[in-house]
């Protein structure tokens, strides 16, 4: 640990413990759902009829780490080409606007994602891996979404 970042990332592991949760769907599907900090949301689809819909459902709370694995996941699952982002903003963090802006505008030279409102928006992912990230998916902005019939609409 070299920065005061990484410091007070272990101080909140500690303080906040949050236990890593994704739920795994439909091995056909090709839809992922990121709750952001909505764990009340997560849990609920969780245990909901659109597990059968979606591939993946997990929660972001970083817009750095958090940012960097849900990226190498998406790339590594070559089946996944929807992402559907909802739930409640992280506070301070601003993760959902940071994973919006790296699927719009990508990263700079220095690796920070680019137009992103976080405060520490650097990732350790390459900039050929944000491409396939980006070429990959399509992401569906649903930010501020809580409410479960309205977070995967019917076809």
């Amino acid at each position: 640990m070299n920065s005061l970042s990484d410091i007070a990332g272990e101080i909140c592991k500690i303080v906040f413990p949050i236990h890593e949760e994704v739920f795994l769907g439909s091995n056909e599907s090709s839809i992922a759902v990121c709750t952001l900090s909505s764990m009340d949301l997560l849990k609920e689809i969780s245990g909901s009829r659109l597990m059968k819909k979606i591939a993946i459902a997990g929660r972001l709370l970083s817009e750095n780490k958090g940012i960097d694995e849900l990226v190498r996941n998406i790339i590594k699952n070559q089946n996944i080409r929807t992402l559907i982002v909802c739930g409640k903003e992280v506070s301070g963090h601003k993760t959902g606007n940071a994973l919006v802006s790296l699927y719009r505008y990508g990263i700079d030279d220095h690796r920070r994602i680019v137009n992103s409102h976080s405060p520490s928006p650097f990732l350790t992912v390459s900039r050929s891996d944000v491409e396939k990230f980006q070429k990959q998916i399509t992401l569906v902005d649903r930010i501020g979404e809580t409410r479960l019939d309205r977070i995967i609409c019917e076809s």
